[in-house]
């Protein structure tokens, strides 16, 4: 080889290498840009019926500064960082295109759909991007150095994975998906459709059956979970109400399966029951399972629309709920994480804890319920502790052998005999 061409040779592998990194470049930043398109098109340009742009300013302008930061910076940063930038940035596409494609096998696409689509597309094209950088970057030599890099790197993602991108994923899913459909009614009984407005403009949908015996029970959240119990109230004469709550079914807004403001649901419901003149408004109770049982509780702490409650299967919604029931701190860490990820999901800041809230519902009574095997056990301790900080009259029962909120199929005879017992002690014999 002449003295002349090792140089040429040289110059060809450099602007090989330069144009290898440029193409890696326009794929990433396209694919940032593509993402960023959407949280657009979601937040400001399409929101959620009954909402507007301004409802959506956090999770709108946070999410695009970031994709804006992480665009500028990877023109710059060293190989390690672009595939940290690319695959966190491919996390976060793939994520917000699980909404679109919820909603796409669930009655095809609508509205913000179709950059949802184009989203995950541009995530699972920097997924590929950063293993690709992560792949040419390694290094061949120092054995032992590689292999505590490599260990180090592994360990970091790891924690990167658990701590922060698993809670933030679980946020994300729970504030931008619900129920879409309208399930089947079967209730035992002829309804009708009926719909009211929250203090906050949305409009809920919802099935009314009257009462028989005078008082009317609202069955909580939703109008699919809480039909086994509707069946039951209805069976001993009660009045009940089920309804979408918000960003669910046939209602307006954001979903949120945490409950956070679901609390302004019940009030809505609750001041519909008490305008209908078939409504006795001295003898209404409600229901809540799982997350409805906690926006029941902070719903009875601050209204005397209920003369009676039944709260199944509550524990907590936030990390503020971990502080105040005593869990331990790795679990308040991802839940911590959790929270703030949910805080800037909505817009909005998390509720109290239910501790503090629980000694605010009397004199409105309270019955506590929970399986003895709910969400792995952990359902006892909290609901000990709401018992014990509610003022009376309140009960309390550990359903025996029962999973998270299935009383009424692991012991039929007991829950209908205690529950109806509990509605017709509050609502019937002391009216």
């Amino acid at each position: 080889m002449s003295e002349a061409a090792a140089p040429a040779i040289g110059e060809r592998a450099h602007t090989s290498v330069w144009a290898r990194v440029a193409t890696e470049r326009g794929l990433a930043t396209g694919a940032l840009a593509i993402i960023a398109l959407h949280v657009v098109d979601d937040t400001f340009l399409q929101p959620q019926p009954g909402t507007s742009p301004t409802d959506h300013l956090v999770s709108g302008l946070v999410p695009l500064a970031l994709l804006a930061g992480a665009a500028a910076l990877y023109g710059r940063a060293r190989p390690g960082v672009r595939a940290t930038l690319a695959l966190v940035g491919g996390f976060f596409g793939v994520l917000i295109g699980i909404e679109a494609a919820y909603f796409t096998l669930n009655g095809g696409p609508t509205g913000d759909d179709f950059t949802g689509i184009v989203a995950m597309l541009g995530g699972f094209v920097l997924l590929a991007d950063g293993m690709v950088t992560l792949w040419r970057s390694r290094r061949t030599d120092r054995p032992l150095h590689r292999h505590l890099r490599r260990s180090a790197i592994l360990a970091g993602a790891a924690a990167l994975v658990g701590v922060v991108l698993f809670p933030t994923a679980v946020a994300y899913v729970v504030t931008h998906t619900a129920r879409a459909e309208v399930p089947h009614a079967n209730l035992g009984a002829a309804h009708e459709n009926v719909s009211f407005t929250t203090s906050d403009g949305l409009q809920l949908q919802g099935w009314f059956v009257p009462s028989q015996n005078g008082a009317t029970v609202i069955a909580f959240p939703g109008r699919s979970g809480p039909q086994k119990h509707a069946r039951m109230l209805i069976r001993h004469g009660y009045g009940v109400l089920l309804f979408d709550r918000r960003g669910e079914g046939a209602s307006d807004g954001d979903p949120n399966a945490f409950g956070w403001v679901g609390d302004r649901d019940l009030h809505a419901a609750a001041a519909y029951l008490r305008h209908r003149p078939d409504v006795d408004p001295a003898r209404i109770g409600a229901i809540g399972l799982s997350v409805g049982g906690e926006m029941l509780i902070h719903t009875a702490a601050h209204s005397d629309a209920f003369k009676a409650i039944v709260s199944e299967g509550a524990s907590g919604q936030s990390a503020r709920d971990g502080l105040a029931n005593g869990d331990r701190f790795d679990e308040f860490l991802g839940g911590g994480v959790n929270t703030l990820a949910t805080a800037l999901f909505t817009n909005t800041l998390p509720p109290p804890s239910l501790k503090s809230e629980v000694a605010k519902i009397a004199p409105t009574a309270v019955f506590f319920v929970y399986g003895e095997n709910g969400q792995g056990g952990s359902e006892a301790k909290p609901n000990k502790l709401f018992y014990a900080n509610a003022a009376e009259p309140k009960q309390i029962w550990e359903v025996p052998g029962g999973q998270h909120i299935a009383g009424i199929t692991t012991k039929p005879r007991q829950y209908e005999r205690r529950v109806i017992g509990f509605f017709d002690n509050a609502l019937l014999d002391s009216a």
